[in-house]
């Protein structure tokens, strides 16, 4: 199973991470289906080196020709002037295995509860931290998540 291999992978690198997107919601408690994987990371220039190793070790490329340390160093300029908000992955022979690291966020601002799935602890953002990221984006599906963490509080 992709999650699984992603998050053997991601400790294996030691990439200090947490889930954020509908699997974090699902961990949680919540129903939601989804197929890509949501992550925020430290942002801290050897975490991004980390993350990419972890993520190209598993099949899986760079949306974009940007490297970790380019994402990184360029970070603000990518978020303000070019609109990025995710450095995404796909592996190119089964695009339904699919990343996206959110840029916007710093894990080390945040707060994060070990989850068990999949046969693995899985570090996943704290409610409250899930329910701030998701309120900035505004999303349909993320009002929805909102609703749904906000019944198990």
């Amino acid at each position: 199973m992709f999650i699984q291999k992603l998050i053997q992978s991601l400790s294996k690198h030691s990439v200090n991470y947490a889930l954020v997107g509908g699997y974090a919601v699902a961990l949680h408690g919540a129903f939601r289906g989804t197929m890509d994987v949501d992550l925020v990371i430290q942002v801290d220039e050897q975490n991004f080196l980390n993350a990419e190793k972890a993520l190209i070790s598993i099949g899986l490329q760079a949306r974009l020709p940007v490297k970790a340390h380019e994402v990184f160093h360029f970070r603000d300029e990518y978020i303000n002037n070019r609109n990025m908000v995710a450095w995404s992955f796909v592996n190119p022979n089964n695009p339904a295995e699919m990343v996206d690291i959110i840029i916007t966020e710093d894990l080390i601002k945040m707060n994060t509860v070990n989850k068990q799935g999949f046969g693995l602890d899985i570090q996943v953002l704290a409610i409250d931290d899930l329910i701030q990221m998701k309120k900035k984006s505004g999303r349909p599906q993320d009002l929805e998540d909102i609703a749904a963490l906000k019944k198990l509080k």
